[in-house]
């Protein structure tokens, strides 16, 4: 049963659809704005990869071309990377770099934390 993602030529929403049979002559509608003017694109791959695989990713330091230890907002994007790559819920790990970003800001500009 293979999923194909189409892109709507109106709105640019991609949109994934499943299609029991291969054969079958169906018109795929936009899930965003009904419009059935839709091309297919290219889907995306997903490369499952050992725990160990992903660990020596984040250990190797020529993957750490953009981080600036000095900088909230870089330490932040290499925090949620990380958190990814460790199986954490993106919301679980976004809260709490968001979180960190706040108190970090709050303590910069002389508010009281809570």
């Amino acid at each position: 049963m293979p999923i194909y993602e189409y892109r709507c030529d109106d709105c640019g929403k991609i949109s994934e659809f499943l299609f029991l049979k291969t054969d079958e002559d169906v018109v795929p509608q936009c899930k965003r704005c009904k419009s059935k003017k839709m091309s297919r694109v290219l889907s995306r791959v997903k490369v499952i990869r050992s725990e160990e695989s992903r660990m020596e990713d984040l250990a190797d330091p020529s993957k750490w071309g953009g981080l600036d230890e000095s900088d909230p907002k870089s330490m932040a994007k290499w925090m949620k990377k990380m958190g990814k790559e460790l199986g954490e819920e993106e919301g679980d790990i976004d809260q709490m770099v968001d979180e960190a970003l706040d108190e970090q800001i709050g303590s910069k500009s002389g508010e009281p934390e809570e």
